[in-house]
């Protein structure tokens, strides 16, 4: 892995502070239906997935923005999938996702950042991502729930993702199919950005 990191650019900045804007908001109110609906304390939820019990009670407060990693912890804690902490109000009809208003979620380090191609509508089993992961990028992903899929194909650059112990290496238009619910790496190992779309697929399990 390539240590030293592309900064964001301004407007990859401006993009994080929008969609923060929104995550913020939409994230605290279903955080806390879920959690209450679950019959879950902070204390417990903390428990189960991790987050401290500081930073459950700052994000249903709309005071922190949750990385991607946190929401998935989060999202494995509930055992709901990811999309049901992003839900919006349910619509009828057809829904036209714009680019200038997708919510894009960034990891810590901001080189690997994942933008949503479906509408928060609501339980799914079903979600698609455009992901992008910087020169010299790498993000590590826990286990999702049992019985997760993601199958991702490479769009531009080169990808090397480890699932498990095995590695295997992906250039432009080839595609991989794996169990998610081990421990996974996303690793760019170049010097130019990759751009890749993900599915992925919940167990009926879920919910």
């Amino acid at each position: 892995m390539v240590s030293k990191v592309e900064q964001p650019t301004d407007g990859i900045e401006q993009l994080i502070s929008e969609s923060g804007d929104y995550i913020t908001d939409v994230v605290k109110e279903n955080l806390k239906l879920i959690r209450h609906t679950k019959g879950f304390s902070l204390d417990k939820l903390a428990n189960r997935c991790g987050v401290s019990r500081a930073m459950l009670s700052q994000i249903e407060q709309g005071k922190s923005v949750p990385t991607i990693s946190v929401l998935w912890k989060i999202a494995n804690g509930l055992n709901v999938p990811f999309s049901e902490l992003l839900k919006e109000k349910n619509q009828d009809g057809i829904h036209i996702l714009k680019v200038e208003n997708s919510k894009v979620l960034y990891s810590n380090s901001k080189v690997f950042a994942s933008r949503a191609l479906f509408p928060f509508l609501g339980n799914r089993k079903t979600e698609f991502y455009e992901l992008m992961l910087k020169p010299g990028g790498h993000e590590v992903a826990e286990p999702h729930k049992t019985g997760t899929t993601e199958n991702l194909v490479v769009v531009s650059g080169k990808l090397r993702l480890r699932v498990g112990e095995k590695v295997v290496e992906l250039e432009p238009k080839d595609s991989v199919f794996f169990k998610a619910d081990v421990s996974h790496e996303y690793s760019n190992p170049t010097d130019q950005e990759t751009l890749m779309y993900l599915v992925m697929d919940y167990t009926d399990e879920i919910g």
